[in-house]
Protein backbone atom coordinates (compact mmCIF):
# COMPACT_ATOMS: atom_id res chain seq x y z
CA UNK A 1 0.00 0.00 0.00
CA UNK A 2 3.10 2.24 0.58
CA UNK A 3 6.04 3.30 -2.08
CA UNK A 4 9.70 2.85 -0.93
CA UNK A 5 9.18 6.35 0.66
CA UNK A 6 6.68 5.17 2.96
CA UNK A 7 3.93 7.63 1.75
CA UNK A 8 0.90 6.03 0.61
CA UNK A 9 0.55 5.36 -2.92
CA UNK A 10 -1.99 7.36 -5.91
CA UNK A 11 -2.92 3.16 -6.48
CA UNK A 12 -3.39 2.96 -2.27
CA UNK A 13 -5.35 5.85 -1.92
CA UNK A 14 -7.83 4.89 -4.43
CA UNK A 15 -8.83 1.95 -2.33
CA UNK A 16 -9.20 3.71 0.71
CA UNK A 17 -11.29 5.94 -0.83
CA UNK A 18 -13.25 3.42 -2.38
CA UNK A 19 -13.88 1.67 0.86
CA UNK A 20 -14.48 4.55 3.11
CA UNK A 21 -17.08 5.65 0.54
CA UNK A 22 -18.81 2.09 1.15
CA UNK A 23 -19.56 2.80 4.64
CA UNK A 24 -23.05 2.81 5.47
CA UNK A 25 -23.55 5.01 8.26
CA UNK A 26 -27.05 4.76 8.10
CA UNK A 27 -26.81 1.28 8.64
CA UNK A 28 -23.68 1.20 10.77
CA UNK A 29 -26.28 3.03 13.30
CA UNK A 30 -28.73 0.51 12.63
CA UNK A 31 -26.40 -2.44 13.08
CA UNK A 32 -25.78 -1.00 16.26
CA UNK A 33 -29.51 -0.72 17.57
CA UNK A 34 -29.64 -3.63 17.01
CA UNK A 35 -26.85 -5.01 18.82
CA UNK A 36 -27.74 -2.79 21.83
CA UNK A 37 -31.45 -4.15 21.90
CA UNK A 38 -30.25 -7.57 22.61
CA UNK A 39 -29.94 -7.80 26.29
CA UNK A 40 -26.65 -10.04 26.49
CA UNK A 41 -26.20 -9.14 30.10
CA UNK A 42 -23.02 -11.78 30.94
CA UNK A 43 -23.60 -15.35 31.22
CA UNK A 44 -27.74 -15.58 29.82
CA UNK A 45 -28.81 -17.17 27.16
CA UNK A 46 -29.17 -13.64 25.38
CA UNK A 47 -25.30 -13.35 25.38
CA UNK A 48 -25.55 -16.50 23.12
CA UNK A 49 -27.87 -15.56 20.81
CA UNK A 50 -25.89 -12.36 20.34
CA UNK A 51 -22.55 -14.66 19.22
CA UNK A 52 -25.19 -16.17 16.67
CA UNK A 53 -26.27 -13.31 14.78
CA UNK A 54 -22.40 -12.03 14.76
CA UNK A 55 -21.23 -15.21 13.55
CA UNK A 56 -24.02 -14.92 10.61
CA UNK A 57 -22.93 -11.11 10.12
CA UNK A 58 -19.51 -12.72 9.83
CA UNK A 59 -20.48 -14.83 7.64
CA UNK A 60 -22.41 -12.27 5.55
CA UNK A 61 -19.56 -10.41 4.97
CA UNK A 62 -17.47 -13.02 3.17
CA UNK A 63 -15.06 -14.25 6.25
CA UNK A 64 -14.30 -18.05 7.41
CA UNK A 65 -16.22 -18.15 10.40
CA UNK A 66 -15.51 -20.53 13.42
CA UNK A 67 -18.02 -21.06 16.07
CA UNK A 68 -17.93 -23.20 18.84
CA UNK A 69 -19.23 -24.32 22.05
CA UNK A 70 -16.65 -23.45 24.97
CA UNK A 71 -15.60 -26.67 27.03
CA UNK A 72 -16.28 -24.87 30.07
CA UNK A 73 -14.61 -27.53 32.67
CA UNK A 74 -11.62 -27.83 30.75
CA UNK A 75 -11.30 -24.34 30.38
CA UNK A 76 -10.98 -23.77 34.57
CA UNK A 77 -8.17 -26.42 34.61
CA UNK A 78 -5.65 -24.25 32.26
CA UNK A 79 -3.20 -22.42 33.46
CA UNK A 80 -3.84 -18.22 33.50
CA UNK A 81 -7.78 -19.61 33.67
CA UNK A 82 -8.74 -15.74 34.26
CA UNK A 83 -11.81 -16.77 36.56
CA UNK A 84 -15.49 -15.53 36.59
CA UNK A 85 -18.46 -13.85 38.42
CA UNK A 86 -21.58 -14.14 36.63
CA UNK A 87 -23.04 -18.15 36.74
CA UNK A 88 -23.14 -19.37 33.33
CA UNK A 89 -24.21 -23.02 31.86
CA UNK A 90 -22.71 -22.10 28.20
CA UNK A 91 -20.80 -20.13 25.92
CA UNK A 92 -19.55 -19.89 22.63
CA UNK A 93 -16.62 -18.22 20.74
CA UNK A 94 -16.82 -16.75 17.76
CA UNK A 95 -13.67 -15.84 14.91
CA UNK A 96 -14.18 -14.42 11.47
CA UNK A 97 -11.27 -14.75 9.13
CA UNK A 98 -10.89 -13.00 5.68
CA UNK A 99 -8.69 -14.65 3.31
CA UNK A 100 -5.07 -13.58 3.08
CA UNK A 101 -2.22 -15.25 3.14
CA UNK A 102 0.02 -16.35 6.90
CA UNK A 103 -1.61 -15.62 10.03
CA UNK A 104 -3.92 -12.60 10.42
CA UNK A 105 -1.90 -9.30 10.35
CA UNK A 106 -4.53 -7.84 12.50
CA UNK A 107 -7.24 -8.46 15.16
CA UNK A 108 -10.45 -6.84 15.35
CA UNK A 109 -11.72 -7.23 18.97
CA UNK A 110 -15.06 -6.43 20.43
CA UNK A 111 -16.89 -8.06 23.37
CA UNK A 112 -20.80 -8.97 22.90
CA UNK A 113 -21.60 -9.26 27.03
CA UNK A 114 -23.06 -6.12 28.92
CA UNK A 115 -23.60 -5.70 32.72
CA UNK A 116 -26.95 -5.59 34.42
CA UNK A 117 -29.09 -2.76 33.87
CA UNK A 118 -29.45 -2.04 37.80
CA UNK A 119 -32.89 -0.25 38.60
CA UNK A 120 -34.98 0.20 35.55
CA UNK A 121 -36.52 3.56 37.67
CA UNK A 122 -32.89 4.93 37.00
CA UNK A 123 -33.48 4.68 33.11
CA UNK A 124 -35.68 7.74 33.64
CA UNK A 125 -38.61 5.76 31.99
CA UNK A 126 -36.98 4.38 28.95
CA UNK A 127 -35.76 0.91 28.18
CA UNK A 128 -32.58 0.01 28.91
CA UNK A 129 -32.39 -2.27 25.61
CA UNK A 130 -34.42 0.35 23.53
CA UNK A 131 -31.28 1.63 21.67
CA UNK A 132 -33.35 5.46 22.26
CA UNK A 133 -31.85 7.79 19.14
CA UNK A 134 -31.55 11.75 20.79
CA UNK A 135 -29.75 13.84 17.96
CA UNK A 136 -26.67 12.63 17.22
CA UNK A 137 -26.44 9.85 20.27
CA UNK A 138 -27.67 6.75 21.07
CA UNK A 139 -29.00 5.67 24.39
CA UNK A 140 -28.82 1.99 26.11
CA UNK A 141 -27.25 -0.52 27.71
CA UNK A 142 -23.78 -1.85 25.96
CA UNK A 143 -24.27 1.15 23.73
CA UNK A 144 -20.61 2.56 25.46
CA UNK A 145 -19.22 -0.79 26.51
CA UNK A 146 -19.18 -1.95 23.79
CA UNK A 147 -21.29 -2.48 21.47
CA UNK A 148 -20.55 0.13 19.42
CA UNK A 149 -16.85 -0.79 19.01
CA UNK A 150 -18.33 -4.06 17.66
CA UNK A 151 -20.20 -2.42 15.44
CA UNK A 152 -17.21 -0.48 14.21
CA UNK A 153 -15.86 -3.90 13.55
CA UNK A 154 -18.82 -5.61 11.81
CA UNK A 155 -19.03 -2.60 9.67
CA UNK A 156 -15.15 -2.55 8.43
CA UNK A 157 -15.91 -6.28 7.22
CA UNK A 158 -18.77 -5.32 5.44
CA UNK A 159 -17.35 -2.19 3.75
CA UNK A 160 -14.49 -4.77 2.51
CA UNK A 161 -17.24 -6.75 0.62
CA UNK A 162 -19.05 -3.61 -0.79
CA UNK A 163 -16.26 -2.06 -2.39
CA UNK A 164 -15.01 -5.58 -3.70
CA UNK A 165 -11.77 -5.36 -2.18
CA UNK A 166 -9.41 -8.55 -1.16
CA UNK A 167 -6.85 -8.28 1.78
CA UNK A 168 -3.18 -9.74 0.87
CA UNK A 169 -3.09 -10.88 4.64
CA UNK A 170 -5.77 -12.25 6.63
CA UNK A 171 -8.01 -9.49 8.79
CA UNK A 172 -9.64 -11.82 11.91
CA UNK A 173 -12.36 -9.85 14.14
CA UNK A 174 -12.95 -12.20 17.21
CA UNK A 175 -16.25 -11.49 19.05
CA UNK A 176 -15.95 -12.68 22.43
CA UNK A 177 -18.23 -12.98 25.45
CA UNK A 178 -17.67 -12.69 29.43
CA UNK A 179 -14.96 -9.57 28.78
CA UNK A 180 -17.05 -8.03 31.91
CA UNK A 181 -16.18 -10.86 34.38
CA UNK A 182 -12.87 -11.95 33.61
CA UNK A 183 -12.15 -12.64 30.09
CA UNK A 184 -13.63 -15.99 29.31
CA UNK A 185 -14.29 -15.65 26.15
CA UNK A 186 -10.97 -13.82 25.04
CA UNK A 187 -8.75 -16.81 26.96
CA UNK A 188 -10.71 -19.43 25.21
CA UNK A 189 -10.43 -17.71 21.88
CA UNK A 190 -6.45 -17.35 22.35
CA UNK A 191 -6.27 -21.04 23.70
CA UNK A 192 -8.47 -22.29 20.15
CA UNK A 193 -5.39 -20.81 18.82
CA UNK A 194 -6.74 -17.82 17.43
CA UNK A 195 -3.77 -15.34 17.23
CA UNK A 196 -2.37 -12.94 15.14
CA UNK A 197 0.28 -10.25 14.42
CA UNK A 198 -1.42 -7.05 16.43
CA UNK A 199 -4.68 -6.70 17.70
CA UNK A 200 -6.90 -3.57 18.28
CA UNK A 201 -9.91 -4.08 20.43
CA UNK A 202 -12.18 -1.38 20.05
CA UNK A 203 -13.18 -0.34 23.43
CA UNK A 204 -14.72 3.16 24.51
CA UNK A 205 -11.33 5.77 24.43
CA UNK A 206 -12.74 8.92 24.05
CA UNK A 207 -10.85 9.67 20.67
CA UNK A 208 -7.64 8.54 22.35
CA UNK A 209 -5.40 5.51 22.12
CA UNK A 210 -5.01 3.39 25.16
CA UNK A 211 -1.87 1.31 25.19
CA UNK A 212 -2.21 0.54 28.85
CA UNK A 213 -4.55 -1.01 31.29
CA UNK A 214 -4.62 -1.48 35.08
CA UNK A 215 -5.14 -4.79 36.57
CA UNK A 216 -8.52 -5.09 38.83
CA UNK A 217 -8.61 -8.29 41.28
CA UNK A 218 -12.15 -9.27 43.06
CA UNK A 219 -11.44 -9.55 46.88
CA UNK A 220 -14.26 -10.99 49.36
CA UNK A 221 -13.62 -10.00 53.17
CA UNK A 222 -15.25 -11.62 56.30
CA UNK A 223 -15.49 -9.31 59.37
CA UNK A 224 -16.56 -11.17 62.75
CA UNK A 225 -18.78 -9.98 65.37
CA UNK A 226 -19.86 -11.44 68.51
CA UNK A 227 -23.89 -12.24 68.40
CA UNK A 228 -26.23 -10.67 70.96
CA UNK A 229 -29.95 -9.31 71.52
CA UNK A 230 -30.02 -5.91 70.51
CA UNK A 231 -31.88 -5.43 73.87
CA UNK A 232 -28.08 -6.06 75.31
CA UNK A 233 -25.96 -5.20 72.58
CA UNK A 234 -23.04 -4.09 75.03
CA UNK A 235 -23.35 -8.23 75.32
CA UNK A 236 -21.83 -8.46 71.68
CA UNK A 237 -19.81 -6.98 68.71
CA UNK A 238 -21.25 -5.55 66.30
CA UNK A 239 -19.74 -6.83 62.72
CA UNK A 240 -20.57 -3.47 60.86
CA UNK A 241 -18.82 -1.56 63.55
CA UNK A 242 -15.89 -4.06 63.35
CA UNK A 243 -15.47 -3.07 59.43
CA UNK A 244 -14.80 0.30 59.95
CA UNK A 245 -11.43 0.48 60.90
CA UNK A 246 -10.92 -2.27 58.09
CA UNK A 247 -12.65 -0.23 55.24
CA UNK A 248 -10.20 3.17 56.74
CA UNK A 249 -7.26 0.72 56.26
CA UNK A 250 -8.11 0.18 52.20
CA UNK A 251 -8.70 3.93 51.31
CA UNK A 252 -5.27 4.09 53.42
CA UNK A 253 -3.56 1.80 50.89
CA UNK A 254 -5.38 3.45 48.15
CA UNK A 255 -3.53 6.83 48.88
CA UNK A 256 -0.32 4.55 49.35
CA UNK A 257 -0.42 2.80 45.89
CA UNK A 258 -0.95 5.60 43.87
CA UNK A 259 1.54 7.92 45.32
CA UNK A 260 3.70 7.00 41.98
CA UNK A 261 1.98 5.95 39.19
CA UNK A 262 3.14 5.59 35.75
CA UNK A 263 3.46 8.76 33.47
CA UNK A 264 0.84 6.96 30.89
CA UNK A 265 -1.67 8.19 33.86
CA UNK A 266 -0.89 11.88 33.30
CA UNK A 267 -4.34 13.31 34.21
CA UNK A 268 -5.79 10.51 35.92
CA UNK A 269 -6.63 11.12 39.26
CA UNK A 270 -6.99 8.11 40.35
CA UNK A 271 -5.18 4.95 38.30
CA UNK A 272 -5.43 2.21 40.99
CA UNK A 273 -8.95 2.50 42.51
CA UNK A 274 -10.30 0.09 45.81
CA UNK A 275 -13.61 -0.16 46.06
CA UNK A 276 -16.35 -1.93 48.11
CA UNK A 277 -19.14 -2.88 46.12
CA UNK A 278 -21.16 -4.77 48.20
CA UNK A 279 -21.92 -5.21 52.31
CA UNK A 280 -23.99 -7.72 53.91
CA UNK A 281 -24.40 -8.37 57.14
CA UNK A 282 -26.78 -9.62 60.02
CA UNK A 283 -30.11 -11.40 59.65
CA UNK A 284 -32.42 -10.23 62.73
CA UNK A 285 -33.17 -6.32 63.22
CA UNK A 286 -32.72 -6.75 67.00
CA UNK A 287 -29.88 -9.03 66.68
CA UNK A 288 -26.12 -7.82 66.96
CA UNK A 289 -24.29 -8.95 63.62
CA UNK A 290 -21.76 -11.33 64.08
CA UNK A 291 -20.73 -11.77 60.48
CA UNK A 292 -20.03 -8.77 57.86
CA UNK A 293 -19.14 -9.72 54.55
CA UNK A 294 -17.58 -7.21 52.04
CA UNK A 295 -16.92 -7.25 48.78
CA UNK A 296 -14.80 -4.86 46.01
CA UNK A 297 -11.73 -4.84 43.64
CA UNK A 298 -8.65 -3.76 43.99
CA UNK A 299 -6.59 -2.04 41.51
CA UNK A 300 -3.37 -3.65 40.44
CA UNK A 301 -0.53 -1.29 39.08
CA UNK A 302 0.90 -1.45 35.85
CA UNK A 303 3.68 -4.36 35.67
CA UNK A 304 2.71 -5.57 38.95
CA UNK A 305 2.62 -9.20 39.35
CA UNK A 306 -1.17 -9.80 40.91
CA UNK A 307 0.25 -12.48 43.66
CA UNK A 308 2.06 -8.34 44.59
CA UNK A 309 -0.95 -6.71 44.69
CA UNK A 310 -3.13 -9.46 47.14
CA UNK A 311 -0.16 -9.14 48.97
CA UNK A 312 -0.27 -5.60 49.84
CA UNK A 313 -3.81 -6.19 51.00
CA UNK A 314 -3.56 -8.84 52.57
CA UNK A 315 -0.88 -7.67 54.61
CA UNK A 316 -2.82 -4.32 55.24
CA UNK A 317 -5.47 -5.94 56.74
CA UNK A 318 -3.55 -8.35 59.22
CA UNK A 319 -1.44 -5.37 60.40
CA UNK A 320 -4.40 -3.63 61.53
CA UNK A 321 -4.38 -1.80 65.54
CA UNK A 322 -7.43 -3.00 66.73
CA UNK A 323 -7.89 -5.54 69.95
CA UNK A 324 -10.85 -7.24 68.19
CA UNK A 325 -9.45 -7.98 64.92
CA UNK A 326 -6.10 -8.95 66.03
CA UNK A 327 -7.87 -11.73 68.07
CA UNK A 328 -10.44 -12.46 65.21
CA UNK A 329 -8.89 -11.55 61.63
CA UNK A 330 -10.56 -10.40 58.93
CA UNK A 331 -10.37 -13.68 56.16
CA UNK A 332 -9.49 -12.66 52.93
CA UNK A 333 -10.39 -14.31 50.12
CA UNK A 334 -9.85 -13.82 45.98
CA UNK A 335 -13.17 -14.68 43.96
CA UNK A 336 -14.09 -14.29 40.60
CA UNK A 337 -12.62 -12.21 38.11
CA UNK A 338 -8.73 -11.88 38.58
CA UNK A 339 -8.03 -8.81 35.86
CA UNK A 340 -3.67 -8.94 35.89
CA UNK A 341 -1.98 -5.45 34.32
CA UNK A 342 -1.14 -5.19 30.23
CA UNK A 343 0.44 -3.05 27.82
CA UNK A 344 1.43 -2.59 24.19
CA UNK A 345 5.32 -3.28 24.62
CA UNK A 346 7.61 -0.44 23.85
CA UNK A 347 8.55 0.48 20.27
CA UNK A 348 5.21 -1.43 18.56
CA UNK A 349 4.74 0.11 15.16
CA UNK A 350 1.03 -0.65 15.84
CA UNK A 351 0.44 2.47 17.70
CA UNK A 352 1.89 4.98 15.09
CA UNK A 353 -0.25 2.70 12.64
CA UNK A 354 -3.43 3.44 14.33
CA UNK A 355 -2.10 6.89 15.46
CA UNK A 356 -1.89 7.79 11.67
CA UNK A 357 -5.34 6.08 10.71
CA UNK A 358 -7.05 8.22 13.44
CA UNK A 359 -5.43 11.07 12.05
CA UNK A 360 -6.15 10.66 8.94
CA UNK A 361 -9.77 10.68 9.82
CA UNK A 362 -10.15 13.42 12.43
CA UNK A 363 -7.27 15.44 11.55
CA UNK A 364 -6.68 15.22 15.26
CA UNK A 365 -3.51 13.60 16.75
CA UNK A 366 -5.30 10.89 19.10
CA UNK A 367 -2.50 11.14 21.80
CA UNK A 368 -1.75 8.02 23.85
CA UNK A 369 -3.30 7.59 27.78
CA UNK A 370 -3.73 4.29 30.63
CA UNK A 371 -6.90 3.38 31.88
CA UNK A 372 -7.86 2.30 35.12
CA UNK A 373 -10.06 -0.66 34.03
CA UNK A 374 -8.91 -4.41 33.27
CA UNK A 375 -9.65 -5.45 30.06
CA UNK A 376 -8.68 -8.60 27.97
CA UNK A 377 -5.79 -6.26 26.51
CA UNK A 378 -3.91 -7.98 28.66
CA UNK A 379 -4.68 -11.44 27.88
CA UNK A 380 -3.85 -10.89 24.29
CA UNK A 381 -0.75 -8.75 25.35
CA UNK A 382 0.11 -12.14 27.72
CA UNK A 383 -0.69 -14.41 24.50
CA UNK A 384 2.04 -12.97 21.84
CA UNK A 385 -0.57 -10.39 20.36
CA UNK A 386 1.06 -7.00 20.74
CA UNK A 387 -2.97 -5.15 21.63
CA UNK A 388 -4.24 -1.58 22.07
CA UNK A 389 -7.55 -0.11 22.61
CA UNK A 390 -9.20 2.59 20.29
CA UNK A 391 -12.88 3.03 20.19
CA UNK A 392 -15.82 5.16 20.14
CA UNK A 393 -17.70 6.05 23.32
CA UNK A 394 -16.76 7.32 26.79
CA UNK A 395 -15.83 5.15 29.45
CA UNK A 396 -17.72 8.00 31.83
CA UNK A 397 -20.92 6.51 30.26
CA UNK A 398 -20.13 2.88 30.49
CA UNK A 399 -21.90 0.88 33.45
CA UNK A 400 -24.19 3.88 34.18
CA UNK A 401 -27.96 4.42 33.09
CA UNK A 402 -27.16 7.07 31.38
CA UNK A 403 -25.13 4.91 29.00
CA UNK A 404 -24.72 6.49 25.38
CA UNK A 405 -22.57 6.74 22.30
CA UNK A 406 -21.52 9.91 20.38
CA UNK A 407 -22.60 8.51 17.03
CA UNK A 408 -19.86 11.35 14.90
CA UNK A 409 -17.56 8.82 17.45
CA UNK A 410 -18.79 5.51 15.86
CA UNK A 411 -18.26 7.55 12.20
CA UNK A 412 -14.51 8.20 12.48
CA UNK A 413 -13.47 4.89 14.02
CA UNK A 414 -15.38 2.94 11.66
CA UNK A 415 -13.47 5.11 9.28
CA UNK A 416 -10.00 5.18 10.90
CA UNK A 417 -9.94 1.04 11.56
CA UNK A 418 -10.94 0.41 7.47
CA UNK A 419 -7.79 2.57 7.02
CA UNK A 420 -5.34 0.40 9.77
CA UNK A 421 -6.72 -3.07 8.15
CA UNK A 422 -6.08 -1.84 4.46
CA UNK A 423 -2.71 -0.46 5.12
CA UNK A 424 -1.91 -3.70 8.03
CA UNK A 425 -3.15 -6.32 5.34
CA UNK A 426 -2.54 -4.62 2.52
CA UNK A 427 -4.49 -5.15 -1.25
CA UNK A 428 -4.46 -8.08 -3.30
Amino acid sequence: MNDVTGRTSNAARTIEARVLNAIDEAATVRLLADLVRVPSITGTDAESDLQDACARLLSDSGLDVDMWKLDLDALRSYEGFPGTEADRSEGYGVVGTTEGDGEPALILQGHVDVVPTGDVAKWEGQDPFGARLTGTTLHGRGACDMKAGLAANLAVVRALRQAGVRLARPLAVHCVVSEEDGGLGAFATLARGHTGEAAVISEPTSGKIITANAGALTFRLEVAGRAAHGATRYEGVNAIEAFWPVFQALRRLEHERNRDVDPLFAGNALPYPIEVGTVRAGDWASSVPDLLVAEGRLGVRLDEDPADARAALEGTLAELDDPWLRRNPVAVTWPGGQFASGRLPEGQPLLGEMAQAAADVTDQNPGTTAAPYGSDLRLYVAGGVPSLHYGPGDVRFAHAPREQVDLRELRDVTRALALLVLRRCGVR
